[in-house]
């Protein structure tokens, strides 16, 4: 299985926001992803990934690290974070780059990285969301165009009606994935160097607003696509921590989503249509950084690594985008690629975290982990051994701007059970996910000896949990000084 002995080239694609049933190859024929579909043919699929927190900076800082977000204490967005594993393979002799989204704080934060060519979110202009302009904001400025944000598309008279999905209408090659991809294989085409090199691409989309190009539009304006899932019991049963997100959401247009409680069915197909093209808008950049590595000479040395960061809702359960539990939010896709070195055609059903991939690309990289990271290599899975997965995946998110209705949220899901509690409530949810596998049924009050026994056991989970995390990361910080 292992192709000789030399350290493969590594490129880490991590989209923003993509929800776990979005490739085709994986089940979901609603999505055309023809380029992601080969790496799923000839690679290794993690089919129940999920992250550590549902938005971009403490799922990240979480995947960077190998920790969870509370050791860290990135548990929102723009809290800072300095330090990655990233650094361990610089010191290697890898030539690290990264081109797109980090979601670092401070954003240019080198984190290990020899190159930064920094994207950030395509709508920014928020008056409480902090200045910044990024090198995709350059780019829009010396073309002499104005970045579509919330502050240009509030002048639409139908942007009450959007939900935050509108056509790209500047020029194809200054959308932000288009950028991102080709900044990437522009950087493949030119690098003199021939050491190992560690890319991560961080691509922008599917985020919001949902404004992909006409032609990957038109590929869904008749295709059959599942709505969103809700109804008036689900709505009425949820903490009051998540409706109060819910009317968050409602009442302000989070990255130009004009959230409304009762869509029609029609702004709802919108919305996904939306979405979804900008997924196959990346996959399409993605069947271009393949042709640009095999341009170079190094795709049968290379490792494909592809993830991202969290999901989004799209309308299940009431709600907008992330922030909260549910499977649209924390479920997200998994997949490892590499001629010789990883197991092809291989899908993968047990439990992973979406940090675990930090580990797996240093050992890949030929590295050991250090011992006081919590995230757990997936090497032995990608060889084709036997892996067991993890008994438990966790998240957890703090109160932020968005999140205003607890201090915390935590998650602890087991092979058919997930839990959700909040630090200042009584309130929770329960769900079983094997009879009810789209979250409808709240159990958290359930009289059931079954639900009741579930729900003490998952409660006892986290907090053994929290105790032996703390623990099990007393050298990072010790290391972290």
């Amino acid at each position: 299985m292992t192709r000789g002995t030399a350290r493969p080239n590594i490129v880490f694609i991590i989209t923003d926001q993509q929800r776990f049933d979005t490739i085709d190859a994986l089940g979901h024929e609603h999505v055309s992803t023809p380029h992601l579909d080969r790496l799923v043919r000839e690679g290794t699929a993690f089919t129940q990934t999920y992250v550590t927190a549902p938005s971009c900076s403490p799922s990240r800082a979480s995947l960077f690290t190998g920790v969870y977000p509370h050791n860290l204490g990135v548990l929102r967005n723009e809290e800072v974070w300095t330090h990655s594993w990233v650094e361990r393979l610089a010191a290697a002799g890898y030539h690290c780059v990264n081109v797109g989204k980090m979601h670092t704080h401070p954003w240019e934060t080198p984190l290990g990285f020899h190159e930064r060519t920094v994207v950030e979110n395509k709508d920014r202009d928020h008056p409480k969301v902090p200045f910044f302009h990024d090198q995709w904001d350059k780019a829009l400025w010396i073309r002499g165009v104005t970045k579509p944000t919330r502050t240009i598309h509030r002048h639409r008279p139908d942007y009450r009606d959007r939900l935050g999905a509108f056509e790209w209408q500047l020029d194809e090659d200054l959308h932000s994935d288009v950028f991102v991809g080709n900044h990437a294989r522009w950087w493949l085409d030119t690098y003199p160097g021939d050491e190992p090199f560690f890319l991560q691409i961080g691509f922008p989309g599917p985020h919001p607003p949902y404004d992909p190009v006409g032609r990957h539009l038109d590929a869904y304006r008749d295709r059959d696509i599942p709505l969103p899932v809700r109804n008036t019991a689900d709505l009425d049963s949820q903490p009051d921590a998540l409706k109060e997100l819910r009317r968050q959401h409602q009442e302000v247009d989070h990255d130009s989503v004009v959230h409304l409680a009762d869509p029609t069915e029609e702004q709802s197909l919108r919305q996904r249509q939306h979405y979804y093209a900008n997924i196959s808008m990346i996959d399409e950049q993605i069947g271009l950084l393949i042709e640009a590595l095999e341009r170079r000479g190094v795709l049968q040395d290379t490792v494909i690594v592809f993830t991202s960061d969290h999901g989004d809702c799209l309308g299940d359960h009431g709600h907008s985008q992330k922030w909260n539990m549910y499977e649209g939010s924390v479920h997200v896709p998994a997949i490892v690629w590499g001629p010789g070195r990883i197991r092809s055609g291989q899908q993968v059903d047990q439990l992973t975290s979406m940090m675990d991939l930090g580990p797996t690309v240093l050992e890949l990289a030929g590295l050991t982990p250090p011992s006081w990271m919590e995230a757990r290599s997936l090497v032995p899975a990608l060889r084709g051994q036997p892996f067991e997965g993890r008994s438990h995946v966790f998240a957890e998110h703090a109160r932020d701007m968005i999140l205003t209705g607890t201090e915390l949220m935590t998650m602890v899901r087991d092979s058919r059970w997930k839990l959700v509690e909040f630090l200042d409530s009584d309130q929770g949810q329960l769900f079983d996910l094997h009879s009810d596998p789209d979250e409808l049924v709240n159990l958290w009050t359930s009289t059931t000896e079954e639900a009741a026994a579930a729900k003490a056991e998952l409660i006892k989970t986290v907090a053994r949990w929290r105790a032996t995390s703390a623990l099990h990361t007393a050298d990072m910080r010790r290391e972290h000084r």
